[in-house]
Parts: structure tokens; sequence; C-alpha cells
């Protein structure tokens, strides 16, 4: 109970016998425990993660300072704030006070400065988009990517990365999308997006026309499958490239679209935005920024991985050195499923 309930479980736990054909024999050391309560399941595997082990009071092979790292982990947004913080940092650690004063140490600094991720997120957007704003890069690359999208004859489009539903509210005006899908990791984003495309006030007909889900594209989803196109605006460089090959099945082994629509920055250009600091990226969140070259490396490799072909442009005005500051990609399938065959990040 005091691990658990302060995290919003009610907590049921009953000692079991030893063996329940002969209760004479008397009880066990172990206990039935039940939570129930209304959590993500993401927090609920987090929680698990972290106090099984705390329950069991053992870690069944070496304690090193990469438990740390684990602990604070999945302890992100909760142990910092856990009346029982400190029992539950020993015991995870098992008692190694070097590596349980180094963790407590951290928790009482996210403790005194907690961090609101979503607003943080909306803060580094606004950056980018101030950055880029003298050039009205943001409304040419929506442009572009509509364009691209309605030649493409598709009908049944997917927003994927949606964010605030910039695209989106373009996608609605155009009557040839009859089905649009608009899918994010941030729950605020979606209300934002949900806010500005006045869904609660749109005509049924409109309505129906699109919506809205929750959703990582690190992980295959089925509610994604079937959509003549997909665009992705400005979405692989927040992912660390280990995971950019998870997004790629996602997106193109299983949700599999005729067309996909992928923009990102291009790295050679950021010189000549004059509020860029010289070797920063665009985003504070922003894992890389690719090279025109490095950019079409990625796409050969998922046109001979996946069975696409694809056409590169730049979107803004184009610098004779360094290119123009958006590159697009717009791909093409060739064939209908392809063989698996090991990633390899450029």
């Amino acid at each position: 109970r005091k691990l658990f309930e302060p995290l919003g479980y009610a907590v049921e736990a009953s000692r079991l016998p030893l063996d329940e054909q002969f209760p004479q024999w008397g009880e066990s050391p172990y206990f039935a425990l039940q939570l129930t309560g209304t959590v993500r399941v993401t927090d609920l595997l987090s929680h698990l993660y972290v106090l099984v082990p705390v329950l069991d009071d053992d870690k069944h092979y070496w304690i090193g300072p990469d438990e740390v790292e684990k602990l604070l982990r999945h302890g992100e947004g909760w142990l910092a704030e856990h009346p029982a913080k400190e029992q539950i940092v020993q015991r995870y650690l098992r008692r190694r006070w070097n590596l349980t004063r180094d963790a407590l140490a951290r928790l009482a600094a996210e403790d005194a400065a907690p961090v609101d991720v979503d607003q943080v997120a909306e803060q580094h957007a606004a950056e980018e988009e101030a950055a880029e704003q003298p050039l009205r890069l943001n409304d040419q690359r929506l442009a572009a990517v509509l364009a691209s999208l309605l030649a493409s004859g598709s009908r049944r489009v997917l927003d994927l990365g949606c964010s605030n539903g910039n695209l989106l509210r373009q996608l609605l005006e155009e009557r040839q999308f009859t089905e649009i899908v608009g899918l994010d990791v941030s729950h605020r984003a979606l209300e934002i997006a949900a806010a500005r495309l006045k869904l609660d006030r749109l005509p049924q007909r409109q309505q129906d026309r699109v919506k809205l889900l929750h959703g990582s594209l690190t992980y295959r989803d089925k509610r994604l499958a079937g959509y003549d196109a997909a665009a992705l605006v400005e979405v692989i460089e927040h992912l660390d490239p280990p995971r950019l090959a998870a997004l790629e099945r996602t997106v193109f082994q299983f949700a599999r679209p005729k067309t996909v629509v992928v923009t990102t920055p291009n790295v050679e250009y950021n010189p000549l935005f004059p509020t860029l600091p010289a070797g920063k990226l665009r985003h504070k969140d922003h894992r890389f920024e690719w090279t025109r070259e490095q950019f079409r490396a990625w796409c050969e490799h998922i046109g001979q991985r996946f069975g696409y072909t694809f056409q590169l442009a730049g979107i803004g005005a184009a610098d004779v050195e360094r290119g123009s500051p958006t590159q697009m990609a717009v791909f093409t399938q060739t064939t209908p499923q392809v063989a698996f065959t090991p990633s390899v990040t450029p």
C-alpha cells in the first residue's frame, strides 16, 4: 500500500498458503497482489518496472551506474514526488549507497524544478518558427505537401505527427480528401488541433471526414493501414537515429500507403538564418538535421528496402551553394509487398 496507493491504485493483498490442499502447513511468504485503477498503460508499465524489484528487494544481476539511469527514466514524472522515494531508490539499487546518493540527488533537483514537457515543446517550436518566419517557410512547406497529395490523386490521407493541425486544416478545405486522419504522440497537440479545426462546431458531414488519433510512429499501428497517402512534415528529425528504423517499418512496411510525403530541414542552409547561432539546429528537440546527400541516401535506402520510388524537391528560395532551406521527398509505392531486410541508418 505504501508503494502503490500514492500512485492512485486501490490495493488488495492476501497471503498465499504453502499448499492449498494442506492448509495445516500454514502460510507462505508470498502474497497475491491486485491493483485497481485507471491509468495510461505506459505509466502502469513504468510503475511495475520500478516497484516489482522494490517489492522483491532484489535484482538478480549486477547493479551498476546504468541502473540509476534506468530508474530515473522509468520514474520520470512520479518518483520524485513519491512519499516513499528514498526506500524505493535504496531497494531498487540494492542499497549501493554511492548509486543511491546520486539517484536521490538528481531526484531532488527534478522535484525542485518541475518541467512541463508539452510547454517546453511548444516553446521550442515557437523558436524554430521565429527563425524561419522571415521566409514564411512553414506556409511554403504546407503548400508543397498539399500540392503533392493532391497530385497523387489520394482520397484517404494520414497526417503523421500532425502537431497542432496546420496541415489538417488545409486538407479539410479540399473536397478530394474524403477521409483525413491526424496522429500525434502529444495529447496537448491533439487538443489544440481539435480546437483550431473547431471540430465540435463543424457540420456532421465535415466531422465525419476527420479523425484525431493518439499514438507513436515507433510502434506498429493497425489503425494506419489501408490509406492512400501519408505526410510526415518535419517529423523524422525529432527521433533519435536508432529509433528511425522503427518509424520506417511502421510507415513503409506496415501502414504502407501508396504515396508518402516527407519533409525535413536541410542543415546546409542553417548558416543563412540570421537569428540561428552557428552550429545550432533549428529546433532544440531535433536529434539530427541532414545534408542533401544524407537525405538522398536515406531515401534510396527506403526505396530499396520497402519497394518505393522517390522524387526530391527543395522548398523555399534556393541558395546556389547550400540549396533550399527544406528538402522534400515524395515516395510512390512500386510493389505491394517486399522482403524484410535489416535497416541501416545513413
